[in-house]
């Protein structure tokens, strides 16, 4: 069975580069604490890492 990972927005994107506002918004993240659930994969890890300064991730 996959893993299930919570990514919270935890900071604004307001500011960020063009990349990491589409990156939040291919999560599915438009409002500060919004969280939303991804099965985990190498590509949800791959935005995640882009990402980092402004989410927290937490595993299910």
């Amino acid at each position: 069975m996959a893993k299930t990972v919570l990514v919270t927005l935890k900071k604004s994107v307001i500011g960020a580069k063009k990349d990491q506002k589409a990156t939040i918004e291919a999560l599915g993240l438009r409002k500060m604490n919004q969280t939303v659930e991804h099965k985990d994969s190498a590509t949800l890890q791959g935005m995640l890492r882009k990402v980092a300064h402004l989410v927290s991730v937490s595993e299910q």
